[in-house]
């Protein structure tokens, strides 16, 4: 990736770590989920850029080689919002294409229902839109070993990630989060002991790309990512009737383990979803899973550059 530059950038009294390639008038905006960082992003945002756009991503605070927050116990996704605002604004972009997977999604929906006249346009993997709070992931509706209900107590998720290394977990969680079937527990298991230690990488994730992730969270910890967003999910973000103006995208893998959560296959193939977001196109990618972008990354970027295509200035 040696095309894409990085620096650090001091937004709301924290270093982030800010990756960009590309010099276009029009920017594009990556947000990355958990266990992921910019890094998740990586061909996606050379293509944005070959395409004429300015791509950037960056870190959250607490993930990668950004800061952490002075008090990581009480980071909650608000910090995610303001922080992205913030970011514009010391950039003195003042409207952005956002392109969010995972938990990224949800700040990218906080940020567009919130800040309709900064979002050009509002791109989803993976995670339809949803803000924090008890209407969002309905994890209580889920069985007590789900691993959102595990990792949500206090201490549980820091002694099961704590036995093994740092890149042990992260391939775990790779693992765990490219199947169909949402991580589940029994009651004598943790999440960690689902996968066994001669299991593979997935073919197209590469050891390099598990040392990237994994020097990052041997920096950085699990510490702000087990509050962001597991902790803080149902948090709330204080936005009242939601509604997202610009138009939008969502690709979701019809392999993505997300579509078992409890209601949200109905949600999204029900068309609910355009309550809050009329303008909505929705595509299922037939070998798609929670990592499409990585997995599929020609056939996201086509989605991608098509979707910017059509929807930028003249």
């Amino acid at each position: 990736m040696e095309e894409i530059k990085h620096s650090h950038v001091q937004v709301r009294g924290l270093n982030l770590h800010l990756a960009e390639i590309g010099t276009g008038s029009e920017v594009v905006l990556f947000l990355h989920g958990f266990p992921e960082i910019w890094y998740t992003w990586r061909h996606q945002m050379v293509a944005v850029a070959k395409a004429g756009y300015r791509a950037i991503g960056f870190d959250f605070r607490g993930y990668g080689l950004s800061d952490q927050p002075a008090e990581p116990d009480k980071a909650n996704f608000l910090d995610f919002l303001h922080d992205t605002i913030a970011l514009l604004d010391l950039l003195a972009i003042p409207k952005v294409y956002l392109v969010g997977k995972d938990f990224g999604a949800i700040v990218g929906s906080m940020v567009a229902a919130a800040h309709q006249d900064r979002v050009g346009g509002f791109i989803t993997l993976g995670i339809p839109f949803l803000l924090p709070g008890p209407d969002g992931i309905r994890n209580h509706l889920m069985p007590n070993g789900f691993y959102i209900n595990r990792w949500q107590e206090p201490g549980r998720a820091e002694a099961d990630f704590g036995r093994l290394q740092v890149k042990t977990v992260i391939k775990n969680i790779y693992t765990l989060f490219s199947g169909s079937e949402p991580p589940v527990a029994r009651d004598d298991q943790e999440i960690m002991d689902l996968v066994p230690l001669s299991a593979p990488l997935p073919p197209w994730f590469s050891n390099e790309d598990l040392q990237a992730y994994a020097s990052l969270y041997e920096k950085s910890g699990f510490r702000v990512a087990l509050r962001v967003p597991y902790r803080t999910l149902g948090m709330d973000c204080g936005i009242r009737d939601p509604k997202v103006t610009a138009p939008s995208l969502l690709v979701m893998g019809e392999k993505d383990y997300v579509l078992k959560f409890a209601g949200m296959e109905d949600y999204i193939r029900s068309g609910a979803v355009r309550q809050f977001v009329p303008d909505l196109e929705i595509v299922f990618l037939e070998d798609g899973n929670h990592f499409s972008q990585e997995k599929l990354p020609e056939k996201i970027n086509e989605l991608i550059i098509g979707f910017l295509d059509k929807y930028k200035k003249n």
